[in-house]
């Protein structure tokens, strides 16, 4: 079963009232765009992700550096930006069903998604929704203050996205009932059997509001998780320093198994514990010949991406270097682009602070350099 993952961005986002449109609008660094990108990635049956996107937000798309995502322009309305989708893909053979999503919810389960692919097989249609379970009033005269008091919601529910289709037949359904469309493609269906209704999720909700992003946002505040990471070397002379994977010009250098960056180390420490997957010395054992002398930078970046399959991304990094020498400061700018580009992450989720012991101890006497971390990650699933 090849599947598409369509992701509807090309809205004017008029009710959020904001410069940035909703789907760039960013959680622990990463924009709306790309946390559902993530997150389909997840799924093996996805061979193909699709954005959909507001031609006037051509820079901000590009800047995303989406990799193995095809970006198609959107229309003037819902119905005609997943027609555009559905129109590429018909020359697509490899595939047979589509999941299409609303950019503004990207808080869906992996449960959720997975529940849809599995229904898949059972109907024409699979749709997640939720059972209306407030009071219900509708309005006949706003001038008059007219409207209809408890009106009965037994047979009213609030439809979601993702929505499976088959390829095939939703594509024929919005070339002959595209007068019929409202609001979601469900609503070209018109016999509703051939429908599988499946249970949807509260906190999958669309961001319509500021408010529904703040909403949102603190959901994932309660996702965050924090490690402490701690290193120190031994300075010698004639040895190489490396610093934030950067090689620092010094007449003395660290002493380790491997290249003994203390702050690749400290960052790599950190994020192990955050993400509750042990430590760097488990992982990568000292008495291990296949780390010796080799760079911290594969080391990271080989942890980067495990914490990824599990769902975790980096919220924020906090850096003290203790040093005597070099001046921290000479090269914070550096370390702060290496550790971005290292970790994936964008500059301004980095600080990096210098400290001295005022001459005091083993560090003071330019014996040896340290680094403490503090790494919060956030789970989006």
């Amino acid at each position: 079963m090849s599947i598409c993952f369509i992701i509807l961005a090309g809205g004017n986002s008029h009710r959020f009232r904001s410069n940035i449109g909703k789907p760039y609008q960013k959680i622990a660094g990463k924009s709306l765009i790309e946390i559902n990108v993530l997150k389909a990635r997840k799924f093996t049956q996805i061979k193909k992700i699709i954005l959909v996107y507001n031609k006037k937000d051509t820079k901000r798309v590009k800047s995303l550096k989406l990799k193995n995502v095809r970006l198609i322009v959107g229309g003037k309305n819902r119905q005609q930006s997943t027609m555009n989708a559905l129109r590429y893909l018909k020359s697509q053979k490899e595939i047979s069903k589509v999941l299409i999503h609303d950019v503004a919810r990207p808080n869906f389960s992996s449960k959720l998604l997975s529940s849809i692919i599995k229904n898949m097989s059972k109907a024409k249609a699979v749709v997640p929704k939720i059972n209306v379970q407030d009071a219900i009033k509708q309005i006949i005269d706003s001038s008059k203050d007219e409207y209809i008091v408890g009106k009965k919601r037994d047979n009213l529910f609030l439809t979601q996205t993702p929505q499976a289709f088959y390829l095939k037949e939703i594509y024929r359904l919005h070339k002959i009932n595209s007068a019929k469309y409202k609001d979601d493609d469900i609503s070209l269906f018109m016999n509703l059997n051939k429908v599988k209704f499946i249970e949807g999720e509260k906190n999958n909700f669309k961001i319509t509001e500021k408010s529904d992003l703040e909403n949102l946002k603190n959901i994932y505040k309660s996702k965050l998780s924090v490690g402490i990471g701690f290193d120190v070397h031994k300075l010698a002379p004639k040895r190489k320093l490396y610093l934030a994977g950067l090689k620092i010009k010094s007449k003395i250098g660290t002493v380790g198994h491997s290249d003994g960056d203390p702050v690749l180390h400290s960052i790599t420490d950190a994020i192990l514990g955050a993400c509750k997957m042990g430590d760097i010395g488990q992982k990568f054992s000292d008495n291990n010949k296949k780390f010796k002398n080799i760079r911290s930078t594969i080391l990271l970046k080989q942890v980067i991406e495990q914490i990824k399959t599990q769902g975790y991304f980096i919220n924020n990094i906090d850096i003290n270097i203790i040093a005597q020498k070099p001046k921290i400061n000479n090269f914070k700018n550096k370390m702060i682009d290496s550790i971005s580009q290292l970790c994936k992450i964008s500059k301004n989720q980095i600080n990096i602070k210098g400290k001295t012991t005022e001459k005091l101890g083993v560090i003071g006497k330019e014996k040896a350099i340290a680094c403490e971390v503090i790494v919060s990650v956030i789970k989006y699933d």
